[in-house]
């Protein structure tokens, strides 16, 4: 049976523990980040949570930087991936940018540079280690 995603916009603070939890498990726990740079520039990012059948099951943010409008922190709980939540997050956070972003771009970790590349995101520049994984630079291509 199809499961049903939905991605919102967080505006309230109980979907934004659930996002931070995620964030959390997949990032800290499973990824060994150090906390303090999984949760930092928190209050000027907007925040997604997405949910399966109603449970809780990925987050992200986009925050505006000196450089232009960044994606970031794309998470999808273990145990809901393959479902179609990262491209979930991916265009809910896309449709919620102004209309006159001008720069996107993110910083993606190398296995999922395939899914951003669905979106029109190309690499750009070499491969780099942030946070103990590694990564490639993306800008969206309009």
């Amino acid at each position: 049976m199809q499961k049903q995603v939905q991605v919102n916009k967080i505006n309230n603070p109980a979907d934004l523990e659930k996002a931070f939890a995620i964030r959390h498990e997949v990032f800290v726990t499973g990824q060994n980040c150090p906390a303090h740079l999984e949760r930092a520039n928190e209050d000027e990012a907007h925040h997604f949570l997405a949910k399966v059948d109603g449970e809780p099951a990925g987050a992200s943010r986009w925050r505006k930087t000196a450089d232009g409008y960044k994606l970031e922190r794309f998470a999808v709980l273990e145990k809901f991936r393959g479902l179609g939540v990262g491209q979930a997050l991916v265009k809910a956070v896309l449709e919620d940018l102004p209309a006159n972003a001008g720069y996107v771009y993110l910083n993606s970790q190398t296995p999922a540079v395939s899914l951003y590349q669905r979106f029109g995101f190309k690499k750009v520049g070499p491969e780099f280690e942030e946070a103990g994984m590694m990564h490639y630079k993306m800008v969206l291509k309009k």
